[in-house]
């Protein structure tokens, strides 16, 4: 039985961190140094200078994504601060050079104030082709990313788009597998927060081509008090947002009385809020995806004692695991390539298609392709590049 928590802390130890930055090139004589520092260097310099957009093919500009956090909202481990987070942005950073040959580098932020994280994001914008917003708190999250997106680089929120697009995927095909329509469905969220929020948005293709995406029937959300409706008081302003496309037959209550008759429940919120009882009372085959980590909402095998017929989770120790790395590396990958500007949601929506199309064998026990498959980020590259130009035409 593995310990992971002991044996990743003695890894960490050992290695000194997860990535290094490695020379492209061998310098070993005069030339060679006049040719990658000075006197050479000057040229490149002058070209970017002419041309701006030349820094794309001269520097790490082209391949490089920054991924920032400032620590607030870190795992299942809360606001653990800009030094603590390291890990888990070297991780991040890791995992975009693994699966899609993207050079990332964590940036951790000592402040959890917006201004001052929108400020220094502008001032290092120049040596990266993209940001990776990460692991940083809602509602702070979604103004961040918006007064970001004029930077001219994609400036993408993972926590949110990454965990949307992946179940997006999942929902797809797990509305293949029970025989249901996209636009038929009804789906309850609980959690409000970034990811909850983008979710909710994607599956109501909020700025999306209503040509190109069938929106789901109806989304009901809910938050640690209950059911979002229109007569709280209680609601930040990314929460009356929500109630735009949300309840609209504005129905008041808990979790449970959402639950009823519900076609899918999206947990993105905390552990063992759910029993089998509660799966019981959705509509038949119901799909559950309880992304909590690490314990789900409710486990497979209670909400499979429910009834549930297609069951997802964050995990990796249980089949149809949803999970951000099938997502971020091919988006940056294909974002870069194009020289988007921004991630938008045409793009989204085709990253979420082509992960979808990934799975060849569909059941209910394989509804999103396996984590580590490197191939899925080619094709989301791909589809996220096509996406982009199509735009651009």
């Amino acid at each position: 039985m593995h310990n992971f928590f002991i044996e990743s802390l003695r890894l960490h130890q050992r290695i000194h961190g997860k990535i290094a930055i490695v020379p492209k090139i061998e310098v070993n004589d005069t030339d060679d140094l006049s040719r990658v520092y000075s006197p050479g260097v000057a040229e490149p310099c002058m070209a970017i200078v002419d041309n701006p957009e030349m820094a794309r093919t001269l520097t790490i500009k082209g391949n490089s994504v920054a991924v920032v956090s400032d620590g607030s909202a870190v795992l299942g481990l809360g606001n653990i601060g800009a030094l603590a987070a390291i890990p888990v942005m070297e991780g991040k950073a890791m995992l975009f050079k693994i699966f899609a040959d993207v050079d990332a580098f964590p940036i951790c932020l000592d402040t959890q104030d917006t201004d001052e994280i929108v400020d220094t994001v502008r001032r290092i914008a120049p040596v990266f082709g993209g940001i990776n917003l990460e692991d940083i708190s809602a509602p702070r999250s979604f103004e961040i990313e918006a007064r970001l997106q004029d930077l001219g680089i994609p400036v993408f929120h993972d926590d949110q788009h990454g965990t949307a697009i992946v179940c997006m995927a999942a929902i797809i095909n797990a509305c293949k597998v029970t025989g249901r329509r996209m636009e038929d469905i009804n789906v309850v969220i609980n959690g409000a927060g970034a990811a909850g929020v983008t979710i909710a948005k994607l599956l109501k293709c909020i700025g999306n081509n209503p040509l190109e995406c069938r929106k789901v029937n109806t989304v009901i959300m809910c938050d640690s008090h209950g059911i979002i409706h229109r007569g709280r008081t209680d609601l930040n302003y990314s929460k009356k947002e929500l109630l735009m496309f949300t309840n609209l037959p504005d129905i008041k209550g808990d979790i449970r009385d959402a639950l009823r008759g519900a076609d899918v429940f999206i947990g993105v919120s905390k552990g063992n809020i759910l029993k089998a009882e509660d799966i019981a009372t959705m509509a038949k085959d119901p799909i559950v995806l309880a992304l909590a980590n690490p314990i789900p909402e409710i486990m497979p095998d209670e909400a499979k004692k429910g009834g549930a017929a297609v069951v997802a989770t964050g995990r990796s120790d249980y089949p149809n695991q949803v999970n951000n790395v099938l997502a971020f590396p091919g988006i940056f990958r294909g974002a870069l390539d194009a020289h988007a500007k921004r991630i938008t949601p045409h793009m989204k929506l085709a990253a979420a298609l082509a992960i979808a199309g990934c799975v060849t064998d569909l059941s209910r026990e394989m509804i999103i392709p396996g984590s580590l498959d490197k191939h899925i980020a080619q094709k989301v590259a791909e589809a996220v590049r096509r996406a982009c130009l199509e735009e651009v035409m």
